[in-house]
């Protein structure tokens, strides 16, 4: 931890060496590390989020919240009446004297008695210019009772248009920035959940395109829907302060507002591939850089007396393509092929949108039970069971990817050692698989001592050897020092926090996406002991073509930074190791 002098700020940083830091590289960065402008100034898309509506971290982290509060109104059977139901209740809230409070949150739902897709939901409300988010979950992961012990409906995905609070600095996610959040929330109220992501560096300088999000975003959306199993529900939020100058009218007010601007009418969303025709792609770094960089860190590796022995080095490709990319339509399709991961998108005011379909989590907890898991080594799918068998074969009995995994499975044991008064692996070593890739895979599982240590499990655990290295002092460091784009949320904790259950995955598998301006798609590899830099490179050209596979090129294209062609084809990019 670094204390600071009004916050106890956690940066995520594990209490290990910095030796790596002590025998630097280079006196002064290898790379100046490059930005995208997607468009506004840091500074003036910052200010233009916090004026939206109430940022909760300028409250008083440590007050109780005066009423938190869930009305459940009568189920009706389409997403018309639910509105037209909601908009009633609205309008009594505004005739009603307002709650004896001077803080709250009071959130309005109404079931609907029929199964709708939240992302087809969001989807209809394209329109809008207003924050957004969207969380699927793993179906194991994401059971929970809706309503209380008699209740079994399991919640599926959650979409939300604008923030009834949200939570955002520049500054570290922070213990007070926890509390803050958590204060919103009630085990009474397990559907009031605040949906966010964190940096992967809070350490790190904002790159313009990450400047929106802050060195955190979290928000509790304003109006919701709920996809359950066989039913659904819309809800509608508000949240007050007035020692943060947020009053309940104002906050009545912001909600009508959006409200009116809603549609009822649902629009099916494209599932299908969009093929938008790239006209210019670019890596950074290319693979002549890409190569030299493998090329340090296996130089570190291998000495008598490593500081460093395993570092995640990541890659940015900025695409730009012919038509608008509809962010919504490509989590579609992802979401497709993703039955066994996490597919999310978190979009603040006047910002791009960052989507994902990770297959990692980073922690799950229910009360006081809390697990997490390690995922390492890939291989491609087989075309034929037989292949893919012994595809897999090969991921088990190969030595480095299996000093790989052991690196990230012993190191995330540890750190819930640490807080939790047991921790069970279960399965030690298996293989995970997906529709493009499969992994080396590992369960863990304990309890903590105190649902209070939630904070401590969520700095400690990130940032995984998986997505960072071992020692993760010297790994960061390096990255820091080597890397040439800043990772923002890219390989940071994604999800949510709520009364009595939290859940975060991993932000990997993901890129940010902005409709006229094109796309960063982010993908990383693991360099340990005999790390070959084609082959890394290999291996990120797979994590990344679950979104490449939905473009085509226009003409034969020179990516920029690679000293290959890229040829258009029928299946589209040809340059992929695999066509899977």
């Amino acid at each position: 931890m670094a204390v600071g002098i009004r916050h106890c700020t956690v940066r995520f940083m594990e209490l290990e060496s910095s030796s790596l830091m002590k025998c630097s590289l280079s006196s002064s960065p290898l790379y100046r590390k490059q930005s995208v402008h997607f468009s506004n100034s840091s500074s003036q898309r910052y200010n233009q989020c916090c004026s939206l509506s109430m940022n909760g971290c300028q409250g008083d982290s440590r007050a109780p919240i005066g009423t938190v509060e869930t009305r459940t109104l009568p189920a009706v059977s389409s997403p018309a009446l639910a509105m037209e139901r909601l908009n009633s209740a609205i309008s009594d809230m505004i005739k009603s004297d307002p709650p004896p409070y001077n803080s709250g949150i009071i959130r309005l739902e109404v079931p609907i008695e029929e199964q709708i897709e939240a992302l087809e939901w969001l989807h209809a409300q394209n329109h809008l210019l207003l924050p957004r988010c969207f969380f699927s979950g793993r179906r194991v992961a994401s059971e929970m009772c809706i309503n209380g012990a008699s209740s079994h409906s399991k919640l599926v995905s959650v979409a939300g248009v604008g923030s009834a609070v949200f939570f955002t600095h520049l500054r570290p996610f922070s213990l007070d920035d926890w509390r803050a959040i958590r204060r919103f929330l009630s085990k009474k109220c397990p559907l009031i959940r605040a949906y966010g992501a964190i940096r992967f560096d809070a350490t790190a300088d904002i790159a313009s395109e990450w400047s929106a999000f802050g060195s955190f975003y979290f928000m509790v959306p304003q109006v919701e829907f709920d996809e359950l199993e066989g039913s659904s529900i819309i809800a509608a939020t508000i949240a007050w302060d007035n020692a943060a100058s947020w009053t309940y009218q104002r906050a009545i007010d912001a909600l009508q507002a959006t409200i009116w601007q809603l549609s009822s009418v649902l629009i099916t969303v494209q599932k299908k591939n969009p093929h938008s025709h790239i006209l210019d792609s670019t890596h950074v770094p290319g693979k002549a850089s890409w190569d030299n960089v493998v090329k340090r860190a296996l130089q570190i590796i291998s000495r008598n007396d490593p500081v460093l022995i395993k570092v995640v080095l990541a890659r940015s490709t900025r695409v730009v393509t012919a038509a608008d990319i509809d962010p919504l339509t490509w989590l579609a399709c992802l979401k497709v092929e993703g039955e066994n991961a996490y597919q999310f998108c978190l979009q603040p005011p006047h910002s791009p949108a960052f989507i994902g379909n990770t297959p990692e989590q980073l922690f799950h907890r229910d009360r006081l039970s809390i697990c997490s898991e390690a995922l390492a080594g890939t291989r491609a799918r087989g075309g034929s069971e037989l292949l893919d068998l012994k595809i897999e074969q090969d991921l088990l009995s190969s030595a480095k990817d299996h000093n790989e995994f052991a690196i990230v499975r012993e190191c995330i044991r540890r750190r819930l050692e640490a807080v939790c008064s047991s921790v069970l692996i279960e399965p030690k070593k298996a293989i995970r698989k997906f529709t493009r890739v499969q992994h080396l895979y590992a369960r863990l599982r304990g309890r903590l001592q105190a649902e209070d240590d939630e904070f401590k499990i969520l700095s400690s655990v990130h940032p995984t050897p998986a997505v960072c290295g071992y020692p993760t002092e010297d790994a960061r460091a390096f990255i820091s020092e080597m890397e040439m784009f800043d990772r923002g949320m890219y390989a940071g904790p994604v999800g949510w926090f709520g009364g009595e259950e939290s859940e975060f995955a991993v932000g990997i598998r993901s890129a940010l996406v902005e409709k006229g301006l094109g796309a960063l798609i982010y993908a990383g590899t693991g360099i340990v002991e005999g790390s070959d830099s084609s082959l890394e490179w290999e291996e990120l050209e797979l994590k990344t073509s679950q979104f490449t596979k939905l473009m085509k090129l226009e003409a034969p294209l020179l990516t920029r930074g690679q000293n290959r062609i890229i040829n258009q084809n029928q299946k589209g990019l040809s340059c992929l190791p695999y066509h899977i």
